[in-house]
């Protein structure tokens, strides 16, 4: 069964850090892309980052959250600082079996390039 958890949501203040977590189960996790994708109330959903053999960031992110990779276990981290309320969403972890897919927002209505998905993980950035 695949899977994918996400942790390490909560709440901070603006300024802060937080770093999340997606442990990855079920399939060959060399074979793909992992990244996270995040989306706000009344927003559309929003791909932020990506990694595999080299990273990417969507512009809202660049310079602030940086993401890694633990491939011994499975572990994908996205390290989120000097957070802003406008970071405030839901965090998805995803899976794609094709290249990175494309960061920034979706419309509504588009079928994401995401193979698998994780349940996601509140964080909310207190002003």
């Amino acid at each position: 069964e695949v899977q994918l958890v996400e942790s390490g949501g909560g709440l901070v203040q603006a300024g802060g850090s937080l770093r999340l977590s997606c442990a990855a189960s079920g399939f060959t996790f060399g074979d793909y892309a992992i990244g996270w994708f995040r989306q706000a109330p009344g927003k559309e959903r929003e791909g932020v980052s990506c990694i595999r053999e080299r990273t990417y960031y969507a512009d809202s992110v660049k310079g602030r959250f940086t993401i890694s990779s633990d491939n011994a276990n499975n572990t994908v981290y996205l390290q989120m600082n000097s957070l802003k309320p406008e970071d405030t969403a839901v965090y998805y972890c995803a899976a794609s079996v094709s290249w990175c897919f494309r960061l920034g927002f979706y419309p509504r209505d588009t079928v994401l390039p995401v193979d698998y998905w994780g349940l996601g993980t509140q964080v909310t950035v207190a002003s």
